[in-house]
């Protein structure tokens, strides 16, 4: 259940996975235009039949037209009230306070729960979707537990995590008051308290602390990355960026010499989602060029950002 990069090629409709183990070494380009990927349909893939031209720094992968084709029959967008299978509720931990309820398809176990980042997760129950739907409503309702985090605050809170004691204790005690609520639908299985936690299956001890992370931003025809995974958490990846000598400019430079710790170059976190669409070849350089953006506090402690290459 590792972090994979997919590929897809549309002439040939074949696809083909890549396991993103800690220590691999990527070196790639942006190539061309980014383009839409069209609908997944019965396992495949069909191509977008507009060969619609996405933005680089999008998380996207569909134009709106293929998009709308995709929701016409998805779960999240509620319109597959007869989907026959059985759902799970769960609780998904990614931090201190940051604990959503969510559901998914049984079949898939605990795929989804990856797909997010969840840090840690139990599950609460087991039924008929719209009864799963119900029990995610009312914990929403009844106990004001959202159903997503923005990715930011999730970034956030892996470079600050309690011990595994800890945020076991806070979705266990969620899981109880939930359990107890009146209302809970009546074709939902109720599942015991049972707290898996992701830090091996992450790499979450290798994440640098809070500032010390930077962030890889969309790309454009031409860009490359070049560095070494470290993590991959949900679709982040954190890499260690090869430094092109210099280290790149200003403050941003400077900050990079602190993320280095002397292990050879800056870690940054790319979200894999801003490579869908894009055709990948061989890096041509032995840097990355690609923006890489640094957090900074201003005054009034709001995010501001601050570019450098590496």
């Amino acid at each position: 259940m590792g972090q994979r990069l997919g590929w897809y090629c549309a002439e040939r409709g074949a696809e083909r996975v890549s396991p993103l183990p800690p220590g691999r070494a990527l070196a790639f380009g942006a190539v061309g235009e980014r383009r839409c990927l069209g609908v997944r349909r019965a396992g495949r893939w069909i191509v977008c039949p507009y060969g619609a031209v996405l933005e680089g720094e999008g998380v996207k992968d569909q134009c709106p037209r293929c998009a709308q084709l995709d929701r016409s029959r998805s779960v999240a967008a509620d319109t597959m009230a007869d989907d026959p299978r059985p759902y799970g509720v769960y609780l998904a931990y990614f931090g201190p306070g940051l604990v959503k309820v969510g559901i998914t398809a049984a079949e898939r176990g605990a795929a989804r729960l990856v797909e997010q980042g969840a840090v840690a997760y139990a599950w609460l129950g087991r039924g008929p979707l719209m009864a799963a739907r119900r029990a995610e409503a009312l914990l929403g309702s009844a106990l004001g537990v959202p159903d997503r985090f923005a990715k930011e605050a999730k970034r956030a809170a892996r470079g600050a995590l309690p011990p595994v004691p800890e945020r076991v204790a806070e979705v266990g005690e969620l899981h109880r008051v939930a359990r107890g609520l009146a209302g809970w639908p009546e074709t939902l299985e109720p599942v015991a308290f049972a707290c898996v936690d992701h830090t091996e299956l992450f790499g979450l001890a290798r994440i640098p602390a809070v500032g010390e992370v930077a962030e890889l931003g969309g790309l454009t025809a031409g860009a490359e990355i070049v560095g070494e995974v470290v993590a991959g958490v949900g679709a982040d990846v954190y890499l260690r960026l090869r430094s092109g000598g210099g280290g790149g400019s200003g403050s941003g430079g400077a900050r990079g010499a602190s993320a280095e710790g002397g292990a050879g170059g800056v870690v940054a976190v790319l979200d894999a989602r801003l490579l869908s669409g894009w055709v990948l070849g061989a890096a041509r350089g032995r840097v990355t060029t690609a923006p890489v953006r640094w957090p900074v506090a201003g005054d009034d402690e709001r995010g501001a950002e601050q570019e450098g290459l590496f």
